[in-house]
């Protein structure tokens, strides 16, 4: 059963993430459907006063953030931040991720993980036991494709690369390509697929997120839920 949730249940977690934010502080600002209600609404208490920095994880939640008026920064200029929220493909029990939907995974991870805190903020059709029905996005170098098509099919990956509307493959805001990995119905080790993806030669990045999560932040249309591994 596919479970569809509301934009109320996406913007009640994200509103329940924003109480985090404080004066001066250094965020990271995640990319999709679910962190552009954070930043809205971030961008609200900017207007009545509030004074922080933030590093965007992709050109789109950027330009949102320039348009609301989010002052932005830069990992050269701030490469320690203080808080990262972002959204997330799934989430197991032991708030293991798959991010990447979007397309901005590679960001996304840089940012997590320089920042000291990192929440996530979704909705329950993100909620599963055990990884796996979403395909695993794998960013990687444009000449590795065939090589990598390989290897992960010998890992039981069913792979497909990402096509742009016009039907060319898509590119990352970092110019690569992307292979989606069904390796479903469930990923049984994320850890360890995790360094087994990272080892491949042609890998630049891969969307599990394991072992980065403090807590999620789940939504629904009455409530939010905080989940901790």
């Amino acid at each position: 059963m596919v479970i569809t949730m509301s934009n109320e249940a996406k913007q009640a977690a994200a509103g329940a993430a924003v109480v985090l934010v404080q004066e001066g502080m250094r965020l990271g600002i995640g990319t999709g459907s679910t962190a552009e209600h954070f930043i809205r609404l971030l961008a609200q208490r900017v207007h009545d006063g509030l004074s922080v920095s933030c590093v965007a994880t992709s050109e789109r939640s950027a330009q949102l953030c320039a348009q609301l008026g989010i002052c932005q920064t830069n990992l050269d200029e701030t490469p320690d931040l203080d808080l990262a929220v972002d959204g997330a493909d799934e989430f197991d029990t032991s708030l293991n991720l798959i991010k990447g939907g979007g397309g901005a995974l590679l960001r996304e991870k840089i940012v997590a993980g320089a920042a000291k805190r990192f929440v996530v903020i979704t909705d329950a059709s993100k909620q599963v036991d055990v990884l796996g029905a979403f395909p695993l996005p794998v960013e990687i170098i444009p000449m590795a494709r065939q090589p990598l098509s390989h290897r992960l099919a010998a890992l039981g990956a069913v792979v497909t690369l990402r096509q742009a509307a016009d039907g060319e493959p898509f590119r990352t805001d970092e110019n690569h390509w992307i292979l989606d990995c069904a390796f479903g119905p469930t990923i049984s080790d994320p850890p360890g697929l995790a360094q087994t993806l990272s080892a491949l030669p042609g890998v630049v990045e891969h969307g599990l997120f394991c072992g980065m999560t403090e807590c999620v932040f789940l939504g629904t249309d009455d409530q939010v839920s905080i989940i901790t591994g």
